[in-house]
């Protein structure tokens, strides 16, 4: 059998293709991913606008396509924060699945935090012990608490790295925002209790990863399951506060039309690690798509649901 996830993002667009046997796991077939910034302008205006939603209609098409020439029986796509806090986001979502041929299914942030953890699990398992993924998207950020693998509390902030790109702030008064709004925002289960193991998921991390290890090529088996340190965030932060989008953009490992949105993912990320009182984090491949496949595999191993969406 062979099925497709797409995951619809604020900033990119993720296309996973798989073949499954009767056994566990699959075997990829192909994955790529597309930066086309759906969020653009949307924190400002409410809605999506009209470029933003024309380049990643193009997209998941071309992906939807791809999914059909390999033989793909099922096209699982999914949309996360900027469809559903969008003015016109139900209606881009019919228009697409009407274009597609496929459903679009509109993730509430619940929602979003269960598969990601059901990806990371499936990525890193065994995680013992209390266990907090999160994942740094363009419209927010998911943080699911596990222990031994069962949910303990999720929660979706709409803090995201295209909203803060956005923002003319300087960089030490957005981060200074982003510190106080984990504070206020994430519930006493996460900031209180302690944790075994802090997972950072998606592309802030996954490029911080890259660029710690010097990779001149992006490498994902050198990066899934790497450990990254606090001062490793925080030299790359530093190395990259006196360049230019430009010139950021020209480092090897970066995927092009991120330049702009890693400097708000490392204050994200810096924040997180003070919220919980860690020192570091091990870097997972393995997310939201890889969850929307494991679900779709194994409905059975479903994490706890309904889950709290603070």
């Amino acid at each position: 059998m062979r099925l497709a996830a797409v995951d619809l993002g604020t900033n990119t667009v993720r296309l996973l293709i798989v073949e499954a046997g009767t056994g566990p796991g699959w075997r990829a077939l192909e994955q790529t991913q597309r930066v086309t910034r759906l969020g653009e302008g949307l924190a400002a205006s409410g809605r999506l606008s009209e470029a933003a939603m024309t380049r990643t209609a193009e997209t998941v098409i071309e992906y939807a396509e791809r999914a059909a020439r390999l033989g793909a029986g099922r096209v699982l796509i999914v949309g996360t924060s900027a469809v559903r806090e969008a003015a016109n986001g139900a209606a881009f979502a019919a228009a697409l699945a009407s274009a597609t041929g496929h459903p679009l299914r509109v993730l509430s942030g619940g929602e979003e935090a269960r598969l990601t953890l059901q990806g990371v699990l499936w990525g890193l398992a065994p995680l013992p012990g209390a266990v907090v993924v999160f994942d740094i998207g363009g419209g927010s950020t998911e943080f699911v608490r596990a222990r031994d693998g069962a949910v303990e509390v999720a929660v979706s902030l709409r803090l995201g790295a295209v909203p803060l790109a956005e923002d003319r702030a300087p960089a030490a008064a957005v981060a200074a925002r982003v510190r106080e709004r984990l504070r206020r925002e994430l519930p006493p289960a996460i900031l209180g209790s302690g944790v075994d193991r802090l997972v950072g998921t998606a592309g802030t991390v996954t490029t911080l990863a890259a660029l710690d290890q010097g990779l001149a090529v992006y490498d994902p088996a050198r990066v899934h399951g790497y450990t990254l340190t606090r001062g490793a965030v925080e030299r790359q932060q530093g190395r990259l506060a006196p360049l230019s989008i430009a010139e950021i953009g020209q480092l090897p490992c970066l995927e092009p039309g991120r330049a702009d949105l890693i400097g708000p993912g490392i204050a994200i990320t810096l924040a997180v690690l003070d919220a919980l009182g860690v020192e570091s984090l091990v870097v997972s491949e393995y997310g939201l798509r890889e969850g929307i496949v494991a679900e779709a595999l194994e409905p059975g191993r479903r994490l706890d649901t309904p889950l709290p969406n603070a």
